[in-house]
């Protein structure tokens, strides 16, 4: 027997004891107030759409391989143009300095350490100067909202340009606000409104309340003295109006490397490989726009097939692990972005939870390719992982598919 070394640092300890993603969530949900934690947890409506998205990914089933050589393992490969050290990545997120005060920064700076991109919101809480500053030699990405006044979105454009952001992710499932409920019985607003009710939550939680209190006060690159609930704010931003002739005029705006967001049909992503976008992201927001829309991993083999040789297809809801990042790639995609288990990992611990959620989702990529006998991304394939569908009417289209084509 050997005495364990004490450490000191509870923070430590305390990430330490967290091999998931799911753990981190439950880290993150005793040390954030109640309306934070839930505007980051939940959904549209009746939360159908994301409770899909994580069975999907749970009801995938592995086939793998043996007496393969896999003592080195490349997870590495080019996505949009630059290599990144693993096919997955920050989502971006909005109201982020709310879950933890590191906010973005910390996102943004532990993405340059793995290697990876980071993508910063339209509706993030530091601008991309001060994202920039935070990881001085990191991938950045700009995620575009179109707003009613234009030249918000082409301001935020230049600005991102001028900080060598590379990529540019246009949104496109946003004509209005989803119907978050539990924003709306929480009284979720911005800026966050001290109340006797939020004051109490937040009360036994004193990191986040110090640092709230003690750290810059809140506010949007793109929004400034709004005062309103988060649903208000949003449906005075999105623009209704928006169709493929406004891409035309945002990829001219850019002029760099441009991924559509927020894909949810085979016919679209064909329409916009047509146009020659260099990728498409499939995408239902999370859940949190149209409940119970296509899940992104369901559609992401027929959305492959079609357009998979002419465009790059990324995908993104519900995935809470390395082994969901592995069953997307062996389906084609080529790289796969998280929102949530990246605030679950801010909110556990700032910086050092985000580090430590990259720790478990990079580590659980290696330990699945390993264990399926696959030394590279490139050797993922279909054969690797098989979809268990309980939803029967998608088997009735894809055998209506089969005979079509036969």
């Amino acid at each position: 027997m050997v005495f364990k070394n004490p450490v000191k640092n509870p923070k430590t300890v305390r990430l330490a004891k967290a091999p998931t993603v799911w753990d981190l969530r439950r880290i993150a949900k005793r040390r954030t107030p109640k309306g934070p934690f839930d505007y980051t947890a939940g959904a549209a409506e009746g939360e159908v759409g994301l409770q899909r998205a994580y069975d999907a990914f749970r009801d995938v089933e592995f086939h793998p391989t043996i007496l393969r050589d896999v003592s080195k393992v490349s997870t590495s490969w080019d996505v949009m143009g630059a290599p990144v050290a693993y096919p997955f990545g920050i989502a971006p997120t909005g109201f982020t300095r709310l879950m933890h005060a590191a906010g973005e920064r910390a996102g943004a700076a532990t993405a340059q350490e793995f290697g990876v991109p980071f993508a910063l919101s339209t509706l993030g809480t530091t601008g991309p100067e001060a994202v920039r500053e935070a990881a001085p030699t990191g991938r950045l990405w700009f995620q575009l909202y179109m707003m009613k006044e234009r030249y918000r979105s082409y301001e935020l454009v230049e600005r991102a340009k001028a900080q060598n952001f590379d990529t540019l992710l246009f949104t496109v499932d946003t004509p209005v606000a989803g119907a978050r409920h539990r924003d709306k019985r929480n009284g979720m607003s911005f800026p966050p409104q001290l109340t006797f009710k939020t004051v109490l939550d937040a009360a036994p939680r004193p990191e986040w309340w110090f640092n709230f209190l003690t750290t810059e006060p809140l506010e949007f690159a793109a929004v400034r003295n709004w005062n309103g609930t988060v649903g208000e704010l949003l449906d005075s931003m999105f623009d209704p109006t928006v169709s493929f002739s406004d891409l035309a005029e945002v990829r001219e705006v850019w002029g760099g490397k441009i991924l559509v967001k927020g894909v949810q049909n085979v016919d679209d992503a064909k329409h916009l490989a047509d146009l020659g976008v260099d990728g498409i992201q499939l995408s239902n927001h999370g859940g949190r726009q149209l409940d119970r829309a296509p899940v992104p991993f369901r559609l992401l083999p027929e959305v492959v097939r079609e357009v998979g040789q002419d465009l790059e297809v990324h995908v993104d809801t519900g995935i809470m692990s390395g082994a969901d990042v592995v069953a997307a790639i062996a389906h084609g995609a080529r790289y796969t972005q998280a929102g949530r288990a990246y605030l679950y990992g801010l909110m556990a611990g700032g910086q050092a939870g985000v580090h430590r959620m990259f720790e478990i989702v990079t580590g659980e990529i290696e330990r699945v390719m390993r264990l399926l006998g696959v030394s590279c991304l490139e050797e993922l394939e279909p054969r690797h992982v098989t979809l268990l569908d309980n939803l029967r009417p998608r088997l009735a289209q894809e055998a209506a598919r089969e005979a079509e084509r036969a």
